[in-house]
């Protein structure tokens, strides 16, 4: 297992635990994790990374919607799509820094 594959993991982990128990500052350890995972990213998959983050952050309040586990579910959605962003940006920044690189 390399160590991007770990903070996947982790990553995954902490956006799970993070709705049943509170952890300072998950945002943002979601968001930089998410930075660091998107360094690794293929270029076939940029669309489909950047997709899923607007998808996952744009979608997450829809699962609220069901009796009982809704909260819950709505809240590990929202922190993916938190995490996935952060890999987004990544690809973005890259993207642009391959554009204007002299």
């Amino acid at each position: 297992m390399n160590l991007y594959k770990a903070l996947g993991i982790l990553s995954v982990v902490l956006a799970i635990v993070g709705v049943f128990v509170t952890v300072p500052y998950l945002a943002a350890i979601l968001v930089v994790l998410g930075l660091v995972g998107g360094v690794p990213i293929a270029a076939e998959d940029h669309v489909r990374v950047i997709v899923t983050a607007l998808a996952l952050t744009g979608l997450a309040g829809v699962l609220g919607n069901i009796p009982e586990i809704g909260h819950y579910l709505s809240g590990i959605v929202a922190n993916l799509g938190v995490m996935v962003a952060g890999a987004a940006i990544t690809i973005m920044l890259g993207n642009i820094y391959r554009r204007f690189k002299p």
